[in-house]
């Protein structure tokens, strides 16, 4: 159905929103982008914008700090890694900062196809949850589409990330694990551990993209925001959980 209005039964019916329209509403009014699903679930507008994200993300990353530096950085806050480099011979520190650091930077621009493969199969436990634990009716593209929204907020990291490393950041610090402080855990770098984990967690754009998820799964789903919530919430107590045995190991 095209975004024109159409007339059915000889009565005219609204339009539907752009893809622009919908990447808006998703910030200002999240319910109507979500409806909107129902009618479509086109979203290849988000998608190039988190394409393009991830890309930004990893200029501004080499340019400002470097990916030698990102990579001494991490054996610094890594006790496992420290030790290995200690250990080794100069032939093998070489060859493991060699490594390190091509990982880094092909992690850094090529992060949008993890991010993808995670929202496919993200979406695909949800689409699951929900219509074999709930009932629902959904289709596999409706829940993508609101997975894909749902991250919009993370542009914001994006935005945060350019204004640290361009007005103040701190190459010498930079943490390409937790880059921006929108978590607990960045203001509070000398704790370790599982409370580490639990302090990243309790970030304010991974809590405003869960609430987004919520909001859409129950509009499509056609369930209660409760209902919702509980699906939802239940997979991010896993993700806590693997945060929590990240911050450990």
């Amino acid at each position: 159905m095209s975004s024109e209005a159409v007339v059915a039964a000889g009565v005219p019916t609204e339009a539907g929103l752009s893809q622009i329209e919908r990447v808006v509403d998703t910030f200002v009014a999240p319910s109507k982008t979500f409806k909107d699903i129902l009618r479509s679930g086109s979203c290849w507008v988000p998608i190039v914008l988190l394409i393009l994200s991830s890309f930004v993300s990893g200029y501004v990353v080499d340019k400002q700090v470097g990916f030698d530096r990102v990579f001494d950085n991490s054996v610094h806050q890594s006790s496992f890694l420290e030790k290995q480099m200690e250990s080794a011979t100069p032939e093998q520190k070489a060859a493991i900062e060699k490594r390190g650091v091509a990982q880094s930077k092909y992690g850094a621009y090529g992060s949008f196809v993890f991010i993808l493969i995670f929202f496919a199969i993200y979406s695909l436990i949800l689409w699951a949850s929900f219509n074999f634990g709930l009932g629902a009716k959904t289709t596999f593209s409706q829940v993508f589409a609101v997975t894909v929204y749902a991250a919009l907020p993370y542009l914001v990291m994006t935005v945060l990330l350019i204004f640290t490393l361009y007005f103040g950041g701190n190459a010498e610090a930079y943490d390409y694990r937790n880059p921006v402080g929108t978590n607990l855990a960045y203001y509070m770098p000398d704790v370790t551990g599982p409370l580490k984990g639990i302090l990243d967690s309790l970030d304010i754009v991974k809590i405003w993209s869960d609430v987004l998820q919520v909001i859409g799964m129950s509009i499509i789903a056609k369930k209660s925001i409760a209902q919702a919530a509980v699906i939802v919430g239940i997979f991010w107590l896993v993700g806590v959980g693997f945060s929590v045995v990240g911050a450990m190991f």
